[in-house]
């Protein structure tokens, strides 16, 4: 089977996020707020990368499966529908097991090297020990993601285009290698991008959880306030009476995404005349965040955990068997032994592994046993 005979009506998008936690307003803005909008136009498959998370926590992995429901949560509650894409976790779906290891068959080591986030996350984590096979080979796990579902599309902002270009090496590199039926098996994927605003935190940098400075999805109003009282602002209004500038303030770049614009320009006229102070002014963002958050609360309110898990499986249930079509094809490209579905079925992996071994056993010249010994 080729890929074109694989292709729906809809063009495939895949996309995922790291289970590192509660997610805040920057992961919403910068990716789930955009899957929501994809999800009626493309074949949508998001996951949940919980084995990406074991390449930097594998010493203490405690928190992985608490935050990968935790971000499950956070997926449905931001308006993803599993009615119209395929949300599930990366580690149900063994064929995420099986692809990153036959793609490291044929990646150069030195392309891993080279990705940006591979001494960027090196930098920012000082703190660990990433001289691991599963660090190094991380862009390989990325990569085997998308080319496990053939997507034609993954959405990225600006600065994540890098790692799609790695994907698409890797699909080439393998193309060259192996065929089926002369025809190429892992379409290279396009980059889509999407709108990825850069948030300030409270303190002014980029929102992150390792500043400490996040305001999260799950944050009810009264904290959503108290936050926002304490973030700094334009370092030229010392006084009330200072005029200051909305663009050279964190509180103004906040109103520039979520503030409508005749807020905007209240905004503008009144901080560069001194017509209003910081206090009104953190106000009227705060105003314009409940409208986003409140919908948010509302559908996660109405979920349950058993409700979740359900959607879960469900959805790594569909994913496997996408999944699976894919690894059919790559299995006959690379000439691997392929297995009768009875057989499979009724004695799984193991059952898989023996009857490989029966079959190499018995092609064996007499007498091997007695060279190899020597």
């Amino acid at each position: 089977m080729t890929p074109t005979s694989l292709a729906t009506p809809r063009s495939r998008i895949l996309s995922g996020m790291r289970p590192t936690g509660k997610l805040h307003l920057g992961n919403y803005m910068g990716a789930l707020a955009n899957w929501v909008k994809l999800q009626d136009d493309y074949e949508c498959y998001f996951f949940i990368a919980d084995l990406h998370a074991l390449t930097t926590d594998y010493a203490d992995p405690s928190q992985i499966a608490p935050n990968t429901l935790e971000v499950a949560f956070e997926y449905l509650a931001a308006g993803l529908d599993p009615a119209r894409c395929t949300i599930f976790v990366q580690s149900h779906v063994s064929q995420h097991y099986q692809l990153p290891l036959l793609l490291g068959m044929i990646t150069p080591k030195g392309w891993l090297e080279r990705v940006p986030s591979y001494k960027e996350m090196q930098e920012n984590l000082a703190h660990k020990d990433l001289t691991m096979f599963g660090f190094l080979g991380y862009p390989v796990l990325m990569a085997s993601d998308i080319l496990l579902y053939q997507a034609h599309y993954v959405p990225v902002g600006q600065d994540q285009q890098a790692h799609v270009e790695l994907t698409r090496e890797v699909a080439r590199r393998f193309n060259n290698f192996y065929k089926l039926d002369g025809k190429e098996v892992l379409p290279e994927p396009d980059v889509l991008l999407t709108p990825s605003p850069k948030l300030p935190g409270t303190d002014g940098r980029k929102m992150s959880k390792s500043y400490g400075n996040t305001i999260l999805m799950i944050d009810p109003e009264p904290v959503v306030r108290q936050k926002l009282k304490t973030m700094v602002t334009d370092p030229a209004r010392i006084r009330r009476t200072d005029p200051g500038d909305p663009d050279k303030c964190p509180v103004g770049d906040l109103h520039k995404v979520f503030s409508a614009p005749e807020t905007m320009a209240k905004v503008y006229g009144g901080c560069r005349s001194a017509g209003i102070g910081c206090i009104e002014c953190k106000s009227w963002v705060v105003n314009a965040l409940v409208q986003i958050l409140e919908p948010i609360h509302a559908r996660r309110a109405s979920l349950t955990e058993s409700r979740v898990m359900e959607i879960l499986q469900d959805g790594s249930r569909r994913a496997g068997a996408r999944a699976e079509q894919t690894m059919e094809q790559v299995r006959a490209a690379m000439q691997l032994p392929i297995l009768t579905p009875p057989l499979a079925g009724a004695y799984g992996v193991l059952g898989n592994t023996i009857r490989r071994s029966t079959i190499a056993e018995s092609a064996r010249p007499p007498g091997s046993d007695d060279l190899e010994s020597r």
